[in-house]
């Protein structure tokens, strides 16, 4: 337990942080806690509560946080008193390691989120798929094609068979119309969907035979016991194809965006070094 004290200083900042004020003012270094030689101070606590929490919640969490902070410190302590030099010297270098670390990521972050080019032109691209064609084989089946589920009491599916397969702007136009009667629908056949992707939507496709009915150009209808599936296939990849560029599009993006951090970042590291040789702030002794 810390005492008296420390209650009355948690109730004393847990008030004090629910005004305006104290959380604009610069405050004086006034201690909350103490445990051992290490302290807690007022503004340490200035950022956990928000200005609209309750006087009740306010208390509550100040208190929570003076006790994680005191367990803390005094489990610090005893690791001092009781771990070998060894030991805390590994650990306390572990520390240092870390600190270089997030210092250096932090700042090189920083520079590659001013100078970094995101644009990547067609060309771009279309070039990298080409050059680098062998790493993009499908490792799945890849389908374009729409689809309408509809209850086993609609009575329209031979119209709308018609207009899902002819798809022209009046046959969309129709479809649109009637869609708050289906119970899913899939219209957006420009886009590659893996098949495996289409088991959620249509489970019927887990069937060997009905997933062999997939085939580009086909129109497939699928029955269940509560509905009919109307799949109208345009096309069809099959695994060990070649992936379309449409496809892995996002996945060149990635890697061309990588290679352009990694070269900034080397950039950075000669440059930095580079210029600190020059203005002779970095020496080695021979």
């Amino acid at each position: 337990m810390l005492g008296r004290n420390y209650w009355f200083f948690a109730l004393l900042a847990a008030m004090a942080m629910t005004s305006c004020d104290f959380l604009t003012r610069e405050l004086p270094s006034e201690p909350v806690a103490r445990v051992n030689d290490s302290y807690l101070f007022k503004e340490d606590l200035t950022n956990l509560i928000q200005p609209n929490t309750s006087a009740e919640d306010s208390i509550l969490i100040v208190t929570n946080y003076i006790n994680r902070w005191a367990t803390q410190q005094l489990l610090i302590d005893q690791a001092r008193l009781n771990l070998s030099e060894s030991q805390l010297a590994t650990y306390d270098q572990l520390v240092d390691d870390y600190k270089a670390d997030l210092y250096t990521k932090g700042y090189k972050n920083a520079v590659v989120s001013n100078q970094l080019d995101s644009s990547i032109t067609a060309q771009t691209y279309q070039q990298y798929y080409e050059k680098n064609k062998e790493s993009f084989v499908l490792k799945e089946r890849l389908l374009k094609l729409r689809y309408i589920y509809v209850g086993t009491e609609f009575n329209d599916t031979d119209k709308v068979s018609e207009d899902l397969k002819e798809f022209d702007a009046e046959a969309k136009e129709a479809l649109e119309e009637i869609a708050f009667q289906f119970k899913r629908y899939y219209l957006n056949d420009s886009t590659w969907v893996r098949q495996d992707a289409l088991l959620s939507e249509i489970p019927l496709i887990a069937v060997k035979t009905n997933a062999e009915k997939l085939k580009k150009s086909n129109f497939v209808r699928l029955q269940d016991s509560i509905g009919v599936y109307l799949i109208q296939v345009q096309d069809a990849l099959e695994k060990g194809d070649d992936a379309p560029l449409e496809y892995v599009r996002p996945t060149i993006q990635q890697i061309i965006l990588n290679k352009r951090k990694l070269d900034l970042i080397k950039k950075l590291e000669a440059d930095i070094t580079k210029d600190a040789i020059k203005n002779n702030d970095f020496e080695v002794y021979q």
